[in-house]
């Protein structure tokens, strides 16, 4: 069964930057497969990982409101299985699919069905599944992901990053939801450090297990377009990634 790892926050806080940087880490370290879930609507994680997505999830929704996409003679739920494998991006050792953008609203319920029997489909051939979250983490909420062991929630360095952060957990705590070991980390740390935050981070309730640096390197990449899984290792983010990922036993 695959260990079940998530990353939320809200848009702007280096979650896709971290998340992309785990995948790399599990990889290097040899820890063995990983199906890679972009469930976020803004979706970028594949820039990050530097490979080609050209089919969503959110696009076989719309495919299947057109009953002329469906082949003759084929069934609605095996066509969905099979535009489902397509969607599948396959790599060395992982594998990544993406939701895309919900086509309205109310629509997005469907989909994440869609998402969860994939999921539970899939699981079973990989070692890890990680997860890059919106930041109202609904997947966890509706049960997508029904078991959660490590559950990364980002912010930056700022007072208003890290209220969202508490609010995540807040979220996560009032579900009720299976997460085993929930962690806060603070990134995009400039020289000041996080001493200003101190209190901030406190209220939140979350111990925080690591900070990642404002790396240029980081946002030169992003600034070109260039995958981050190119970063060299000895880059602030990877090294800062990496050491908290072991304080984690990961």
């Amino acid at each position: 069964m695959a260990q079940h790892i998530a990353v939320a926050g809200k848009g702007g806080t280096g979650k896709t930057t971290f998340g992309a940087l785990l995948i790399r880490y599990l990889l290097e370290q040899e820890k063995g497969t990983v199906l890679a879930v972009d469930a976020d609507p803004n979706a970028n994680l594949n820039e990050a990982l530097g490979l080609e997505v050209t089919s969503y999830i959110s696009d076989i929704l719309e495919e299947t409101k057109n009953p002329k996409a469906i082949p003759s003679g084929m069934s609605k739920d095996i066509f969905i299985d099979y535009r489902m494998s397509q969607a599948l991006v396959e790599h060395d050792n992982l594998d990544l699919l993406v939701m895309g953008n919900p086509q309205g609203p109310g629509c997005y319920c469907y989909p994440s069905d869609l998402l969860r029997k994939q999921i539970e489909a899939l699981t079973g051939n990989y070692d890890y599944l990680v997860v890059d979250n919106e930041a109202g983490v609904e997947h966890i909420s509706r049960g997508i992901l029904p078991k959660v062991q490590h559950l990364f929630v980002i912010s930056d360095a700022s007072a208003r990053g890290i209220r969202s952060a508490g609010r995540v957990h807040q979220l996560v705590k009032s579900l009720g939801s299976k997460v085993e070991n929930i962690y806060l980390i603070v990134s995009r740390v400039g020289d000041e450090g996080i001493e200003p935050m101190k209190e901030e981070i406190q209220k939140t309730g979350l111990p925080l297990i690591g900070t990642v640096p404002l790396d240029p390197l980081v946002v030169k990449y992003d600034t070109e377009g260039k995958p981050l899984f190119e970063l060299p290792n000895d880059s602030q983010a990877v090294e800062a990634v990496f050491a908290i990922l072991q304080k984690a036993n990961l």
